[in-house]
C-alpha cells in the first residue's frame, strides 16, 4: 500500500501558465497606456517594459512609473503621467479578473483527490500577498488543506533552500517520503525536495527549463495532470477514476 499522504504543488507555470498570462496582461496594459496618450509604438514600449522587468524583477511595484521615466515621452507635456500609469494598472488587473485560470485538467484532478481524502497543498516562492491572490483568483483555495499552504516570503525561507520543503513537511506532521511535490523548475522544484526524501514530479508543460545540466532526477515527468492522475492511480494505488 502506498505511503503517500499529501501532494504539494508549485503555482507558477505548474498550475497555470504564468509566462503566457503575464505576456497577455502586459500587452493589454501597454495598449491601454497608448490609448490613454502614450505616443509611442507598442513594440517600443513592450521592449522597454521587458527591460524594466529584467532589471527590477516582477515583484517590483512601480514598473509603469519606471517605464515612463526611461522613455521620457513628449506626451507627458500635455498628459498627466498618473493617468497613463493608472490606465496600464487597470488593464493589467482587468486581465487578471477575466483570464487568470488554471489549466483545464487541474480542477478535475484536485476534486477527485479531495474526494478520496488526499491532503493537497502549496509550496511557492514569492511575495505573500501576490501568491495568495493567485490561489484565490485561480479558485483553488477550497481544494487546499489550509495548514498546507507555504509561501517563501511568509516562511522566511526561499527556494531552492531545502529547508523550505523540510519546514512544510514537518509542519504537516508527515515524513518526506509520504509527500509528493509537483513543480516546473528542476533546480527549484526537484533537486531540493528530492534531497530531503520527498517524491518529486517535474511538470514540463509550461516549464521554461530543461532537465539537461540541471542535475535534477525527478521520480516522475508529466506533460499534464491526466498523466499525473494515471501515475497516482497505477503506481501509488490511489482510487482515482
Amino acid at each position: 500500500m502506498s505511503r503517500l499522504k499529501a501532494i504539494l504543488f508549485d503555482i507558477d507555470d505548474t498550475l497555470f501558465s504564468t509566462t503566457e498570462f503575464a505576456r497577455k496582461a502586459r500587452t493589454n496594459a501597454v495598449r491601454a497606456m497608448i490609448t490613454a496618450g502614450l505616443d509611442l509604438s507598442e513594440d517600443v514600449v513592450i521592449k522597454e517594459l521587458d527591460e524594466v522587468l529584467a532589471e527590477f524583477s516582477s515583484n517590483y511595484e512601480h514598473h509603469f512609473d519606471k517605464l515612463l521615466q526611461r522613455l521620457r515621452p513628449r506626451c507627458l507635456e500635455r498628459v498627466n503621467p498618473a493617468l497613463i500609469v493608472a490606465a496600464g494598472v487597470a488593464a493589467y488587473h482587468d486581465t487578471k479578473f477575466r483570464e487568470l485560470a488554471p489549466f483545464d485538467d487541474v480542477y478535475p484532478l484536485f476534486s477527485d483527490l479531495r474526494r478520496i481524502g488526499m491532503r493537497l497543498g502549496i509550496i511557492t516562492h514569492g511575495l505573500t500577498v501576490k501568491q495568495a491572490e493567485k490561489l484565490v483568483r485561480l479558485g483553488l483555495v477550497p481544494y487546499l488543506d489550509p495548514k498546507a499552504v507555504f509561501i517563501s516570503d511568509q516562511i522566511g525561507i526561499s527556494k531552492p533552500n531545502p529547508k523550505l520543503y523540510l519546514t512544510a513537511v514537518r509542519d504537516m506532521g508527515l515524513e518526506p517520503d509520504e509527500v509528493m511535490y509537483v513543480g516546473d523548475s528542476p533546480e527549484h522544484d526537484i533537486v531540493p525536495p528530492r534531497s530531503i526524501g520527498m517524491i518529486t514530479v517535474w511538470a514540463k508543460r509550461a516549464s521554461k527549463h530543461t532537465l539537461e545540466k540541471s542535475g535534477a532526477q525527478p521520480h516522475h515527468v508529466i506533460a499534464n495532470f491526466d498523466e499525473l492522475r494515471r501515475i497516482l492511480r497505477d503506481q501509488y494505488e490511489l482510487p482515482l477514476p
